[in-house]
């Protein structure tokens, strides 16, 4: 990754969380910072940790599945590690670019080809991506009535929302099955980047796509074949949605907030995930805490959305940051070959 690009995230992170820290004591005062800090509900605390550890083994198992396919003598506490990186380098980069790249660099460190590995990726992506959007419109159409009235300002925007991830899905698995489909509409778009200088070798790019396509599209044949493990992973990344939503609602019950259903605030905060995914800062910051006032603030009691942001930040954020830095000083020494 390049350095100076790495320290700027870095410095944005915490300029971020120093101006929500001063944001609070500016809106909320420190004599509420204090009083909240001492009468949080710290079951509820330690429950929000729970949902996020759990969240983190959900997502290392999908990602374990299809790697241990290939390398059977993958042991899980390195798919977790890897994961972890993962979650490191997705909040520190735009668009949480930087997170498959380096998982393929950690896996590759024990021996596993690059391809492999980003092919197990890709497959990993379809079934969570698949997973998300399924899980979170049957939540939607179940709490529809109180979902459409908190956002009748915004609903457009979740429709767009879904929709995107939608397509997201359906171009991953027409790579799987049609390879023309896919070159007939990535290749003028190669070509129009190379025009405005984004892609400086459009021709060496496009072949490139081609070889990731052909790889992709035999490992794709897993989706079809492997449908025991297929199932194991849609239902793991269920459980790994559900962990990752219900943070919100330990957040919320930890600040003596009540009156709100779980199954309520579930696709709420789902809307709050689709919103990050376009913001193009690290963690999407900025576009999070903002996003989470808009939507929570009038349900969560006077004085307490402010610092439930600060501690759903820390639970999605910088928690996962700092425990993805710990993995990534962790080396690996043994070398596994393919089956």
């Amino acid at each position: 990754m390049n350095k100076k690009l790495t320290v700027f995230n870095f410095i944005f992170i915490i300029l971020v969380f120093v101006g929500l820290f001063i944001y609070m004591v500016y809106v909320d005062g420190i004599d509420n910072i204090i009083y909240l800090l001492q009468n949080v509900d710290y079951f509820w605390v330690l429950a929000g940790v729970g949902c996020l550890i759990a969240q983190w083994i959900c997502e290392a198992i999908v990602l374990h599945l299809p790697i241990k396919r290939t390398y059977p003598e993958q042991s899980f506490s390195n798919s977790f590690k890897v994961n972890m990186i993962g979650q490191l380098f997705n909040n520190i980069t735009p668009f949480s670019s930087g997170g498959q790249p380096m998982q393929a660099y950690a896996f590759s460190k024990t021996g596993k080809r690059v391809s492999d590995s980003l092919s197990a990726m890709a497959i990993k992506f379809v079934i969570t991506q698949t997973a998300l959007v399924i899980f979170t419109l049957i939540v939607v159409i179940f709490e529809f009535q109180f979902f459409a009235d908190l956002m009748k300002d915004f609903l457009w925007v979740a429709i767009a929302g879904f929709a995107v991830n939608i397509i997201a899905i359906l171009v991953v698995i027409l790579a799987g099955f049609k390879k023309r489909a896919i070159t007939i509409i990535t290749t003028p778009i190669i070509h129009f980047l190379g025009k405005i200088k984004i892609f400086k070798h459009p021709e060496e790019t496009i072949e490139k796509l081609s070889h990731s396509i052909d790889n992709f599209r035999e490992q794709f044949i897993i989706i079809r074949t492997e449908k025991k493990m297929v199932l194991k992973m849609f239902i793991v990344a269920i459980l790994q949605s559900l962990a990752y939503y219900s943070i919100t609602y330990m957040v919320y019950r930890a600040f003596g907030n009540s009156g709100i259903g779980f199954w309520q605030i579930i696709p709420v905060q789902a809307f709050l995930l689709l919103i990050m995914t376009f913001v193009p800062t690290p963690g999407s910051g900025l576009a999070a805490e903002g996003g989470f006032l808009l939507l929570f603030q009038s349900i969560f009691k006077n004085g307490t959305i402010n610092m439930s942001i600060l501690f759903w930040r820390i639970y999605t954020f910088y928690l996962p940051i700092i425990v993805g830095a710990l993995f990534l000083l962790k080396k690996d020494t043994k070398k596994i070959s393919p089956e």
